[in-house]
């Protein structure tokens, strides 16, 4: 069907709620939704695409048909789209991959048995402990057992490595009992390994009461060495409580749900806590999503379709579209009430910036960047009141010698860093004379008519999530006039200097930001400026430099501007104009034998 017939069968549908299924041309379903009224929701996709993302309009060029299925109310509609949802996993629907496995913990056989963590029970001579759900704590689990216990995490093997080398830095630490150094017998390796085992099986509590009752017994028995080594064992259990406090709750069962966005890819990060201690973490790298409230909502209800433990507490980093329908859905699920929060202060608060910072770091690592990066734009992004971190930032710089030779420098810093190859120079042509913000309306117009007039390729044509002026107020206004006018929806900032040409605040339409408080932000926004600076003023120099070369041309009978350039385009620089023959002079286009004569005239009687 063409668009039109789409739309056509999209007006007769009726306003009850119900499911939308849209399929392609070979009858495979693309894109499964709900609607409070079909025919408002359905039809919305056909017609104009003005207010659509680039994902939908591309799903809706997909589409040659749609199917209807009409429910009583929103919620049995919501219900039924989770259902068709994880039966077609559809294309452009948000989907989560659940990859959640059984995890075990496995022990090895031997004369020096190790622990770690593994997936399979692939080996009929190994114990192993389990099975369990989470990956997460099985793998701090064993992290913080091998700690405890000093046993080995690396790829040596034994006991053909052991007593063969010198300490690791964990062996020098006293995180490790170094066998591969010959400091533990086998005998006593064999016991530490045991007690580990008896340690993961019983818990903590358990271990710690064993090894109180036997450290006594060892002091009784005047064997303090090995009292001393049960004392370090308990401390470092004790020690390892008291961090967990750190990640704590006060409520029996809580998950926390962060949504972290960027242009490309988005985070979905889940922190769960049962008893008051976190238990699981996971995450998951999508698409970039373009409505976020939308998108929480069916994160969140495509997260507990995978789990069936739904807590009686959900904090959330920010607004859930139909928070009231999606909770409704949960308790249904869970058959109990559930609750969701948005916290604004103390340890919720704390808990949900973690999970933010798990998200960004995920996200950074994924784009190849530092997390610290990441969260700077994200710090920028909160400051200026942006929809989403702003990830391909362009600033401007205007540069002259008071008046003279006026050019701009335009620098990209994506994802936090110079993109050198989208870096422009401009040559200002409406005016001579000084006039930073008559210089700035003109670049930044003749910028984004490259945005609209260019090829594909041309990095003109991406547009930026920021744009930073070096300057005030006066340019920020000189600016927003040539945004609007092309309609665009671009942010225009000014970064403000202090008396000392550092970096003192952003500068909008209407007032100043101070940034020196935040201090990724402050750095981030200085290292732009010191960059645009830099390269406004290197082209500056330049064509200052050229500019004088062209003048001394210019002095001579028969040469003008235009054959000066022409020169200095051929040869480069005045020097290697001095040297040249007649014969080559004459060869550049529009230089005849008789101004070769001249220019040789000129440079020989200087």
């Amino acid at each position: 069907m063409t668009e039109k017939e789409l739309r056509k069968k999209a007006m007769a549908l009726p306003l009850n709620p119900g499911v939308y299924i849209m399929k392609n041309k070979d009858k495979k379903i693309i894109y499964i939704g709900k609607a409070k009224a079909l025919k408002n929701r359905v039809s919305s996709y056909f017609g104009s695409h003005s207010n659509h993302s680039l994902k939908v309009i591309r799903m809706v060029g997909n589409v040659d048909d749609f199917d209807y299925i009409l429910c009583d109310t929103e919620f049995e509609a919501l219900v039924l789209e989770c259902s068709l949802i994880k039966q077609h996993m559809p294309k452009y629907n948000i989907l989560l991959k659940d990859d959640k496995g059984y995890n075990y913990i496995k022990v090895t056989k031997g004369e020096f048995p190790r622990i770690k963590e593994c997936y399979r029970m692939d080996d009929e001579n190994a114990e192993y402990i389990g099975p369990f759900i989470s990956n997460f704590s099985v793998k701090k689990a064993v992290e913080e057992t091998l700690r405890i216990y000093k046993l080995p995490d690396c790829n040596k093997k034994f006991p053909r490595d052991y007593g063969k080398s010198r300490p690791c830095l964990n062996g020098f630490m006293g995180l490790c009992s170094s066998p591969c150094s010959g400091r533990i017998s086998k005998e006593e390796y064999q016991q530490n390994v045991k007690d580990a085992v008896a340690f993961l099986k019983g818990g903590s509590a358990k271990a710690v009461k064993d090894m109180t009752e036997k450290m006594q017994q060892y002091s009784e028995e005047l064997e303090f060495e090995k009292a001393a080594k049960l004392r370090d064992r308990i401390k470092a259990i004790k020690n390892l409580e008291e961090k967990q406090k750190v990640v704590s709750i006060n409520v029996p069962e809580e998950d926390v749900f962060a949504l972290v966005n960027s242009n490309k890819k988005a985070c979905f990060d889940v922190i769960r806590f049962k008893n008051g201690r976190l238990t699981d973490s996971e995450h998951w790298l999508i698409d970039s999503v373009d409505n976020l409230p939308e998108a929480r909502f069916e994160l969140i209800e495509r997260y507990y379709s995978m789990r069936d433990n739904i807590p009686s507490r959900i904090a959330v980093d920010g607004e859930i579209e139909e928070e009231e329908l999606l909770r409704e859905y949960l308790e249904s699920k869970r058959g109990k009430r559930v609750e969701f929060i948005h916290p604004q202060k103390g340890e919720h608060l704390a808990i949900v910036n973690m999970c933010i910072k798990n998200a960004n770091e995920h996200l950074a690592q994924q784009q190849g960047r530092l997390g610290k990066e990441m969260a700077a734009l994200e710090e920028l992004g909160k400051l200026l009141g942006l929809p989403k971190p702003p990830e391909y930032i362009e600033s401007y710089d205007i540069s002259h010698t008071f008046g003279a030779d006026n050019v701009a420098g335009m620098v990209v810093f994506h994802n936090g860093r110079p993109m050198k190859k989208a870096y422009k120079r401009f040559s200002i042509k409406g005016f001579d004379g000084q006039n930073d913000v008559g210089s700035m309306n003109e670049v930044l117009t003749r910028r984004f008519k490259h945005y609209y007039e260019d090829d594909e390729d041309s990095t003109f044509k991406i547009l930026p999530d920021l744009i930073l002026l070096d300057g005030g107020e006066p340019q920020v206004n000189a600016v927003l006039p040539v945004i609007r006018a092309m309609e665009l929806d671009v942010p225009v900032f000014g970064m403000v200097k202090d008396s000392k040409h550092r970096t003192r605040a952003i500068a909008f339409d209407g007032g100043e930001i101070t940034i020196n408080s935040h201090r990724a932000v402050f750095t981030l926004v200085s290292t732009i400026q010191e960059e645009v600076h830099r390269f406004a003023i290197t082209y500056h120099h330049k064509k200052h430099r050229k500019s004088s070369f062209s003048s001394s041309l210019t002095k001579i009978e028969g040469i003008g501007e235009k054959k000066a350039k022409a020169l200095l385009k051929e040869f480069k620089t005045i020097s290697k104009i001095k040297e040249a023959s007649v014969q080559e002079l004459s060869s550049v286009k529009g230089i005849n034998e008789k101004d070769a004569e001249k220019i040789r005239e000129f440079y020989s009687n200087l």
